[in-house]
């Protein structure tokens, strides 16, 4: 048996992970990533850079991606609860402009793939959340883009939380979705 369940989402390549967790009166161990098995999977990704955030109930990061240096993202939560959502950018899919979205916590444990070629944001819905992720490649400086996460185009349905969405000044001036081109993400 697999120490990981791999679930489809119906956009290729962007992959909702349930690690297996061993636990007893003492706690629990999960492995959160096994190359060979997420390479059989179809995720054969080289991980350069980890990062981690910490954000407070109702604040909302993204939509955000690389334009020439995209990164491919397996996002966990390792304290509180988040909704997490990908948007397909990949002008050639099938599924270009199609979102979806899954609430990872520390409790279910679930894991996130994100292929290169998607816009990337989530909503916090604890009081504090604790997020932690991989990327195939490194953060470029001014090299970022997005979209808004209200853009009526995509029409993510965000959770409502009890307060305000908190937003970085930065994330309420992406242009829409319909005013940009995402040609640099044919190859994906």
């Amino acid at each position: 048996m697999g120490k990981f369940n791999f679930i489809p989402t119906g956009i290729q390549g962007l992959t909702v992970i349930e690690p297996t967790v061993f636990g007893d009166a003492r706690g629990y161990f999960m492995e959160t990533y096994q190359k060979q098995e997420f390479v059989a999977a179809g995720i054969d990704k080289e991980f350069v850079q980890d990062n981690q955030s910490s954000s407070t109930k109702g604040v909302l990061r993204g939509l955000h991606f690389q334009k020439q240096h995209p990164q491919g993202k397996l996002v966990r939560v390792v304290s509180g609860e988040v909704f997490d959502v990908a948007v397909d950018l990949r002008p050639r899919s099938e599924t270009y402009g199609k979102w979806y979205g899954v609430t990872l916590s520390a409790e279910n444990k679930r894991q996130f793939y994100i292929p290169e070629g998607f816009a990337h944001g989530f909503l916090v819905l604890s009081d504090t959340a604790e997020f932690t992720y991989k990327c195939t490649d490194y953060y470029t400086p001014g090299d970022e883009g997005g979209i808004p996460f209200n853009d009526p185009d995509i029409a993510v349905q965000w959770p409502t939380v009890d307060c305000e969405y908190n937003l970085s000044a930065k994330d309420q001036l992406h242009p829409g979705f319909a005013q940009q081109q995402f040609d640099y993400f044919e190859r994906w």
